[in-house]
């Protein structure tokens, strides 16, 4: 059992505790500790008893639960409150945004029992009957039902890896020496997973597919398919030794990628990939771009200008224990260098973020002295002195401007007041890009993939902003956000802007986050040149003075 998913149980064991009427310090309790788990970096199930209580927030009572989560499959004070909650309304409480408060009026007033129970009654405007809600609350709702109900068997790509792996390893243990390829979304590296696809040599049939018990097998006319730990739906497709490098070609691409370079070639199986692009008087095009026919309509680059994650030499955009990060800034520096890096920025949250323990002025400069004496004592790899600097409503940035032009680096994102129309956020970020301290765009939409859409923002006009005062563009490489998307990423090479792939890290091991972005940036066609931590230690430094010049 993940961590994530030790914490999830928490989480809800509060939410039906509150919705319920419970004891609030309980409720409280519960809610903190399963923050407190969800930061581990360990496997809480390799956990003792002790480890467990003497993490900050848990205690005894919540590490004696999540023993017998691991050991039992489940929370017997868990499995009550559940039992007196109807299924829908536990779906309810795992909808970000929407409350146990809200979840038990809509419950209690309305009777409504269901996600779907409640879209039809935002249709028909009835939650403005009850009690604490209004239009605008209504429309909210809505708008996150829809958003939830879309989400709905979709999985993070940085979450599909580790079953995919797993799922191969089933397929070679049970068909030795045949060729298997991941196919369709998995291999296009997609943000966002529907459905997993996997190409196997040779002719398979469901009786060949000895997976053990727990599979439900359907056969179709050239695929079968399967449930892969209940939550997967897997499509397993073969072909023959002469036909697979072509079958895995078509079934790599997206639809109307595939058609419109058969089109143009006109070339008949069996071919490879390298000789259907050749025989179409095309550049070769990596998976990961093969998502539409656009990539034709502009100047491919060559797929070894492509970024990949040999080519990022530092790792910015990170925080530490002054802030909200899990280890201390030293920590995090060793295991930044420990992993073959050359630079660290550390950017931990500015003076607004008080929710993150954003940094004072005067904690500002304590970090400053440690970072001098750090950089001493681990030259000549270095850390350069950054913020995260809450953007304002008003497009402002936190701190004065005396200060902020101290640091080495300013990220400038977006934390609060995220409900703006797509004119007023768009002059929210322009303005910020626009301060002559702003180096750095952070996640530029604040989107979380799956939860919570970005807010609307004119992404030609910000990019064109960026290209003009010569800011970065953050592609935030934590897989929840990947934000900016990466379908900007061919407009924003046009003008020439760079963009910083930053892992957003709040703990030395999320660092490694960088890749999902590296993969995602491939989606766009990145070129390393512009990308700026690419760079390596001496060039960075050039081109933020050359900005502060």
């Amino acid at each position: 059992m993940s961590n994530k998913e030790i914490a999830a149980a928490f989480q809800l064991l509060a939410a039906l505790l509150e919705l319920h009427g419970d004891n609030p310090f309980k409720v409280r309790s519960y809610r903190n500790g399963a923050g407190a788990l969800k930061k581990i970096d360990r496997p809480l199930a390799e956990m003792s008893r002790e480890e467990l209580e003497a993490i900050p927030g848990v205690g005894k009572a919540i590490s004696t639960k999540t023993i017998e989560l691991v050991q039992t499959g489940q929370i017997r004070r868990l499995e009550e409150q559940k039992a007196k909650t109807p299924p829908g309304i536990q779906e309810m409480l795992m909808i970000r945004g929407i409350g146990p408060k809200k979840v038990l009026t809509l419950w209690k007033e309305l009777g409504i029992e269901s996600p779907v129970e409640l879209l039809y009654a935002c249709n028909e405007n009835r939650l403005i009957e009850a009690t604490g809600f209004g239009l605008k609350t209504q429309q909210d709702i809505r708008q996150k039902i829809e958003y939830y109900l879309q989400s709905q068997d979709k999985h993070l790509w940085a979450r599909v890896e580790p079953v995919a792996e797993a799922f191969e390893q089933l397929l070679r243990e049970t068909l030795p020496g045949r060729r298997i390829a991941w196919v369709g979304e998995y291999a296009r590296k997609c943000p966002i997973v529907n459905l997993l696809e996997v190409l196997i040599e040779g002719e398979v049939t469901a009786d060949d597919l000895q997976l053990g018990n727990g599979f439900e097998m359907t056969a179709g006319e050239d695929h079968i398919s399967c449930r892969f730990q209940e939550s997967y739906t897997i499509r397993i497709y073969w072909a023959t030794a002469d036909h697979f490098d072509a079958r895995q070609f078509v079934l790599t691409g997206d639809a109307r990628f595939v058609e419109a370079v058969l089109q143009k070639a006109d070339l008949a199986p069996p071919f490879s990939a390298e000789e259907i692009f050749a025989r179409a008087g095309l550049p070769y095009v990596i998976p990961e771009m093969r998502e539409s026919a656009e990539p034709f309509a502009m100047e491919l680059p060559a797929a070894d200008d492509i970024v990949e994650l040999k080519d990022i030499r530092g790792i910015l955009h990170n925080h530490s224990t002054y802030s909200d990060g899990l280890h201390s800034l030293r920590e995090m520096a060793e295991y930044v260098r420990d992993q073959g890096y050359a630079y660290f920025g550390i950017s931990d949250h500015s003076r607004t973020a008080v929710y993150a323990n954003g940094l004072s002025p005067e904690r500002v400069y304590e970090q400053f002295a440690e970072i001098d004496a750090l950089n001493a004592e681990l030259a000549p790899f270095r850390i350069f002195k950054g913020i995260e600097s809450d953007i304002l409503s008003d497009g402002s940035l936190d701190y004065e401007d005396d200060l902020l032009s101290q640091f080495d680096f300013v990220v400038a994102s977006v934390h609060s007041v995220l409900k703006m129309d797509q004119e007023r956020a768009t002059r929210r970020l322009i303005t910020a890009i626009e301060h002559p301290c702003t180096d750095i765009l952070g996640h530029p939409t604040g989107r979380l993939l799956l939860a919570r859409e970005g807010y609307p923002i004119d992404h030609k006009q910000v990019i064109d902003a960026c290209a003009e005062h010569n800011v970065a563009i953050e592609l935030n490489a934590n897989p929840l956000r990947l934000d900016m998307d990466y379908s900007w990423i061919p407009y924003a090479m046009e003008k020439g802007v760079m963009w910083a792939i930053n892992p957003d890290a709040h703990s030395r091991e999320s660092i490694h986050n960088v890749r999902f972005g590296v993969l995602t940036a491939r989606k766009g066609g990145l070129v390393t040149t512009l990308c700026l931590n690419a760079l390596d230690r001496g060039d960075f430094g050039r081109w933020l003075a050359n900005r502060r010049a």
